[in-house]
């Protein structure tokens, strides 16, 4: 039976989850009130209709027409250099930096520490090599196929090795992305690549503790190209598919988040349980690293989301704006619904919400204002707890470090909000829930169908999994012959 104690601090936990969602209640009423007020108080004065006598002279005084606007450029252009933004430049090699810091070394402390100490070190491994072979990747071909026009899936080989790609220096010419036209391709080129980089690295928090590392290159590799180009092209290139259709998806819900995620359920689903789970204790080795690593990825996400603009203006500083308030919402959410679930508000539960809140807001943060951040906060707090605990206690799969309940399921709340809270004078854009949903539908089945056919493919031909003694022993020593004193 609870203590007293124990009960008050349930209640008051309870009180305060409450508490914020009655703020984000008051919230949305407001703007709805805003809105509906808005129309009467700025809608101008319907014109008197002019008499017909006067119609000839008004057509005579009517200014002529504009021309037409040219059409924005829907390839890579060489520019002079002048044309430059150097405060957009700045910006972007920044958030580059932001966003590589948030792999290596980031998520690699992040799930290092949640690992036993037998793991630690092919835990930091799998971070690091999947830093240097998408690298190498999104050069010689990932690029080309995400960022060039092309097909609805495909983009195009014009910058197979970024053939084309080219700074003239004693010319003044440089290339330009058609997706970022005041900094130079190379700078767009290298920010998209950091991006590819983390997405497969989330994956491995599904497998954590069982697969080869030989099989981990071989599947990393192959669903960079085969399945996050693609899915990047589709989503982010206006020549694919529901970039087309108008999707709104600002720094990667769909591309990277749902798609990370749903790969790692996969993974988790089709190498099996590790040996002794549900059986043995497997607590985190070093809380210590998992915060750290929690708050390194929460510093970086400034630079993934309000690196997205690219640009330094008004639309960055929202992005950064609702990235910081949508996270600490999530994480207070997490941690109160933790509180009053399991009595005690844990270290490792409120860096899970806080990853949950910064998985949930990247697709919005470009298109929402503080009262989507809020709900979006307060739903990715919750449902990924509950996806992270119940949901998988009760379907009995093993993701390890939870990639899919925090990232697929954030990623799904966070794509479905940007379609209901999408503030129009940020985003210039409509918002249609339908195609949201399309987006995340989509998504979830080229990457989930995907990896298990990749998946099979490398156990048919060198096979997934290490043995059981080896797991037993530990990845550390069975597999790269180091381990931690």
């Amino acid at each position: 039976m609870p203590s007293k104690g124990n009960t008050m601090k349930r209640m008051l936990a309870l009180i305060a989850l409450i508490g914020l969602f009655g703020v984000a209640g008051g919230a949305v009423a407001q703007e709805k009130a805003a809105d509906q007020k808005a129309p009467a108080a700025t809608a101008p004065a319907a014109p008197a209709a002019a008499p017909a006598a006067e119609a000839p002279k008004a057509e005579a005084a009517a200014p002529a027409a504009a021309p037409a606007a040219a059409p924005a450029p829907d390839t890579p252009q060489i520019i002079g250099v002048d044309k430059i933004n150097s405060g957009d430049t700045a910006w972007m090699l920044t958030s580059t930096a932001l966003v590589l810091m948030m792999t290596i070394p980031g998520l690699a402390l992040f799930y290092g520490g949640m690992v036993r100490k037998k793991n630690v070190l092919a835990t930091l491994m799998q971070s690091f090599a999947i830093t240097c072979l998408v690298t190498v990747l999104w050069v010689i071909v990932g690029y080309s196929i995400a960022f060039t026009k092309g097909g609805p899936i495909f983009g195009s080989f014009d910058r197979f090795f970024l053939n084309g790609m080219v700074f003239m220096n004693e010319a003044g010419k440089v290339s330009v992305s058609h997706l970022g036209l005041t900094v130079p391709e190379s700078v767009y080129m290298t920010f998209q690549m950091t991006f590819a980089i983390i997405t497969p690295a989330l994956i491995c928090g599904a497998f954590a503790d069982r697969m080869k590392f030989s099989a981990m290159l071989w599947f990393m590799g192959l669903w960079s190209v085969l399945i996050y180009s693609p899915i990047a092209h589709m989503m982010w290139e206006p020549s694919g598919y529901w970039a087309g259709k108008g999707v709104l998806d600002f720094a990667g819900g769909t591309v990277v988040h749902i798609n990370a995620g749903i790969a790692g359920l996969v993974c988790a689903l089709v190498l099996g349980k590790r040996v002794g789970y549900g059986k043995e204790v497997m607590m985190p080795h070093n809380l210590t690293l998992t915060l750290t690593g929690a708050s390194l990825l929460w510093v970086g996400w400034f630079g993934f989301n309000a690196g997205s603009a690219v640009a330094a203006d008004g639309r960055a500083g929202m992005a950064m704006f609702v990235t910081q308030f949508a996270t600490a919402v999530a994480a207070l959410s997490w941690m109160f619904t933790e509180w009053i679930v399991k009595g005690k508000p844990s270290v490792l539960g409120i860096a899970s919400g806080a990853v949950a809140g910064l998985v949930a807001i990247t697709p919005a943060s470009g298109f929402v204002g503080a009262t989507g951040a809020l709900v979006i906060g307060i739903a990715a707090g919750v449902l990924c707890f509950f996806a992270a605990t119940t949901v998988k206690r009760a379907f009995g799969y093993d993701d390890s470090l939870d990639a899919f309940g925090v990232h697929c399921i954030g990623g799904i709340v966070g794509a479905i909000l940007t379609g209901v809270f999408n503030v129009k004078d940020i985003s210039k854009s409509d918002a249609d829930v339908v195609v949201q949903l399309g987006a995340v539908a989509t998504t979830l089945v080229v990457s989930g169908v995907g990896s298990f056919i990749l998946l099979k493919i490398i156990d048919m031909v060198i096979g997934l999994r290490v043995s059981e003694e080896e797991e037993r022993e530990g990845l550390d020593v069975s597999l790269h012959g180091e381990r931690v004193e």
